[in-house]
C-alpha cells in the first residue's frame, strides 16, 4: 500500500514485431521523446550507419538486427517508462517469449506494406496466453501499402483480436497527408523528410470543420469524414476495460522513421496502459502493492561490457521495494544474497540505483548464482510461474577445434546457454555436448561469441533429431530400462533433467505408445 504512488507512475512494456517492421526505430523515437538520447540511429538495408541505441552486441551492429532483448528506462510526462525492445528474428523467439512474462503490456508494430507475418502470429499467441494488453502501431504509412480497412480486417482475422482505431490515416505513400486523431479530435499533418512539430497539430471541432477542406482539399476531407463516420459506427466509443483485459487492441497509424504519429501513440499509451500488475506464483498470487519485496530473473546476459567480462541478470520487481545492499532470499539456492551495484539501463549505459519498485527492471551483477526463472523474496518460499523453456527444433554437436581452449569453451557454453538463447544437452558423462536451438541464426551467434568473448573456436555438426522431450515417470525401473535401451537418444539438460531426443514425429509417437508409464513433456518450467 505504501508504494502506491511509485506503482502508479510506472509503465513497463515490450515492443514486438516481425523483423524489419520498424520496431527498433520506434524504440529510438520513444527515447528521443523521453530525452534519453539526442540523435537516432539509422537502420537501412541491414547496414547500420549510426548503430541503433538498443542494439548493443557487436554481431547486432554488423547484421543490423536485434538478437537480444534490450532494457531501457526513461521519464516522460512525470511517468517512469520501462521499455523492453525484443528480438524480431524468429530464431530468437524464446528470448522474446520470456521477456513477455516480465512486462504488463505490449506495443505490436505491423508493417503496412507486408501486413501480418508469421512471427507476428507467434508473438500474439504468447500475448493471448497471458491476456496481455496490446496496442497496435501500423508503421511505414509513407510507403504504398495495404488499404487501412483491409489491414484492420487482416489483423483481426489473423491475430484473433478485436481492434479499435484511435487514429486514422489520410492517404498513403506519396499521397500520405497525415493522421486524424479520433481519440481527441485533432489533425496531424505530414510533411515528407520533415519531423512533425506542435504547429502541425490542428484541433478540429468536427469533421465538417472548414479547416479540413482548406488543409486537405475537398476530396480527402470528404473521404476522412466518411471513413471516420464508418469507424464510429463499427467500433463505437473506445473503452479501456476490454483493452486492459487483452480483448481489444487500440490502433495507431504513423511512420516511425519520420517520427510521425509516434508522440500520439506515446501520449495515449501512458494514459491508458496498465500500471504494474500482480503475478501468479507456486504458492499464491503476489500483488504489486504488497509491502514485501519479490521479483524474478527473466533474462541473463554474459559480457554486456566486453571489457569487464561481466554477467548481468535482469530482474523484474513484482512487489515491495528493492533496496541496494540489502540481503534477499534466493529461493532455489536457499541462501541470502545482496547487491552493492544494482543497475538501471539505457541500452549499454548503466546507472547504479538505490531502490526500485514494482514494474522496474534492474540489472544485478551475477557471479553464476542465477538461472532464468529464479525468484528473490524477503524470505517467503515460492517461484513465479509461467516462464517456460521450449523444445528446440535444430540440434548440433559441438566440436572443439582447439583442445588447448577446453576450459574456455566449457565456460562459454555454460554462460551463453544460461542466457536462454539455446539449450545445452550432455551425453556420455558430459563428454558429448549438443546444442539445441529454435533457429539456425542462433548457432551463428553462439559460434561468433564463443570466439570473440571466450577465445574458443568450434564447429557445429548437424544431428538428425527433430524434437527434445523432457521425460519423467513414477516408475523408476521402467524409466531406467528406457534409458538403457535408448542411450543414443537420451541426454541431460543443464539441470540434469532427462531429455529424449526424437528422430522424427513417428519415432516419438511410437515411443509414447510403447511406454505409457513415461511422460513426454514439450516444455520445461525453468524453475523446476
Amino acid at each position: 500500500m505504501k508504494f502506491d504512488t511509485e506503482i502508479q507512475k510506472r509503465r513497463t512494456f515490450a515492443i514486438i514485431s516481425h523483423p524489419d517492421a520498424g520496431k527498433t526505430t520506434l524504440t529510438e523515437k520513444f527515447l528521443l521523446f523521453g530525452g534519453a538520447i539526442q540523435t537516432a540511429g539509422a537502420v537501412k538495408s541491414n547496414k547500420i550507419k549510426k548503430h541503433a541505441t538498443s542494439d548493443f552486441m557487436e554481431i547486432e551492429r554488423q547484421r543490423g538486427i536485434s538478437v537480444a532483448t534490450s532494457v531501457m528506462s526513461f521519464e516522460y510526462r512525470h511517468m517512469l517508462v520501462n521499455l523492453l525492445d525484443t528480438p524480431g528474428h524468429k530464431d530468437f523467439a524464446e528470448d522474446t517469449y520470456r521477456t513477455l512474462t516480465a512486462v504488463d503490456s505490449v506495443i505490436l508494430v505491423v508493417d503496412c506494406v507486408k501486413g501480418v507475418e508469421e512471427q507476428t502470429r507467434r508473438l500474439m499467441e504468447v500475448c493471448r496466453m497471458r491476456d496481455t494488453p496490446v496496442i497496435v502501431f501500423i508503421n511505414k504509412l509513407d510507403r504504398d501499402g495495404k488499404a487501412p480497412f483491409d489491414l484492420l480486417d487482416e489483423i483481426e482475422k489473423e491475430l484473433s483480436i478485436h481492434l479499435h482505431p484511435l487514429t486514422w490515416p489520410i492517404g498513403m505513400g506519396k499521397d500520405f497527408k497525415g493522421v486524424y486523431n479520433l481519440y481527441d479530435q485533432s489533425l496531424l499533418l505530414f510533411h515528407a523528410n520533415q519531423k512533425a512539430t506542435e504547429e502541425d497539430i490542428l484541433p478540429i471541432q468536427h469533421l465538417q470543420d472548414a479547416t479540413l477542406s482548406s488543409v486537405l482539399g475537398e476530396r480527402d476531407a470528404s473521404m476522412l469524414a466518411e471513413e471516420a463516420g464508418l469507424i464510429e459506427g463499427v467500433y463505437g466509443a473506445f473503452e479501456a476495460v476490454p483493452y486492459l483485459a487483452g480483448k481489444t487492441a487500440p490502433v495507431f497509424f504513423g511512420s516511425a522513421i519520420n517520427n510521425f504519429g509516434v508522440k500520439e501513440l506515446l501520449d495515449t499509451f501512458i494514459r491508458i496502459a496498465p500500471e504494474p500488475r500482480g503475478r501468479e506464483t507456486t504458492a499464491r498470487p503476489v500483488e504489486a502493492d504488497e509491502d514485501k519485496f519479490s521479483g524474478f530473473i527473466f533474462k541473463i546476459h554474459a559480457n554486456l561490457d566486453p571489457k569487464h567480462r561481466d554477467r548481468i541478470a535482469f530482474l523484474r520487481v513484482c512487489s515491495g521495494r528493492f533496496e541496494r545492499n540489502r540481503f534477499y532470499h534466493h529461493v532455489r539456492l536457499d541462501k541470502e544474497v545482496r547487491f552493492s551495484n544494482p543497475y538501471t539501463f539505457l541500452a549499454r549505459d548503466k546507472d547504479v540505483i538505490q531502490e526500485a519498485f514494482p514494474g522496474d527492471v534492474i540489472g544485478l551483477f551475477d557471479t553464476g548464482n542465477f538461472k532464468i526463472g529464479d525468484t528473490l523474496t524477503e524470505g517467503e518460499e515460492f517461484y513465479f510461474t509461467g516462464i517456460p523453456s521450449f523444445s528446440p527444433e535444430i540440434f548440433k554437436e559441438v566440436i572443439n577445434k582447439d583442445p588447448m581452449r577446453t576450459k574456455q569453451l566449457e565456460k562459454g557454453l555454460l554462460q551463453l546457454t544460461d542466457e536462454g538463447v539455446a539449450q545445452l544437452f550432455t551425453q556420455h558423462n558430459g563428454n558429448r555436448k549438443i546444442i539445441g536451438c529454435v533457429g539456425d541464426l542462433q548457432f551463428e551467434v553462439i559460434q561468433y561469441r564463443l570466439l570473440q568473448e571466450y577465445g574458443a573456436s568450434v564447429q557445429f555438426n548437424s544431428l538428425p533429431f527433430y524434437k527434445a522431450c523432457w521425460i519423467t515417470s513414477e516408475h523408476t525401473a521402467k524409466l531406467e530400462e528406457f534409458i538403457r535401451f535408448k542411450s543414443g537418444n537420451v541426454v541431460q539438460d543443464k539441470d540434469e533433467h532427462l531429455v529424449y531426443l526424437a528422430q522424427s514425429e513417428w519415432y516419438l509417437n511410437t515411443e509414447r505408445n510403447n511406454h505409457p508409464d513415461i511422460q513426454f513433456h514439450f516444455t520445461s518450467e525453468i524453475h523446476k
